[in-house]
């Protein structure tokens, strides 16, 4: 088994470890929510890449660090500071990591411990299961500023709700839901 390490792969909002045939992702930014920004998604993919190629890595537990967040979508300061041309660059890189987690070839566990709003909601989507707290919200906020979900939210909420139609995990309308069993 490989013992990779987060400061092996240079991660700095995330923590990573491997016990046992379970690989722990974490996102450590829960001063602003485990919001994601350009260098939580590069070390999402690290972290992850790392796990799909360590054979002996069975599966993923994916959360964010708090009691607050999952995580709670897009880091809107960073956003704000984005041309048009960055913009399209960050969200082609939030989607091909997403796309990782969906093929990872392992089951990944989504521990949703809070919101998981915009790209944290995608992020769960992305993942083989989701596990939610009680207390969990989930939702696609950015509609309501006329944007539409750019980590494929739109395709994996109805392939989603197709294989699990009793869940009503949210709607794309940009309200927040909790987790809703039909």
């Amino acid at each position: 088994m490989s013992t990779t390490t987060a400061a092996e792969l240079n991660l700095e909002t995330i923590s990573y470890a491997k016990k046992g045939a379970i690989a722990y992702v974490t996102l450590n930014r829960p001063k602003v929510l485990n919001a994601l920004n350009k260098k939580t998604w590069e070390d999402l993919k690290a972290a992850f890449a790392d796990a799909q190629d360590d054979t002996a890595v069975r599966g993923v537990i994916l959360t964010g660090a708090g009691d607050k967040a999952f995580i709670a979508g897009a880091d809107i300061g960073e956003l704000t500071q984005l041309t048009a041309v960055e913009a399209e660059k960050s969200s082609t890189l939030g989607q091909n990591v997403l796309d990782l987690i969906e093929n990872l070839g392992k089951p990944v566990i989504a521990a949703v411990n809070g919101f998981a709003l915009g790209g944290g909601c995608e992020t769960a989507m992305a993942c083989t299961i989701r596990i939610a707290v009680e207390n969990a919200k989930f939702g696609q906020p950015e509609v309501k500023l006329g944007l539409i979900p750019g980590g494929g939210g739109t395709q994996r909420l109805p392939r989603l709700n197709r294989r699990l139609p009793q869940v009503r995990l949210c709607d794309i309308d940009g309200r927040l839901r909790d987790l809703e069993l039909s």
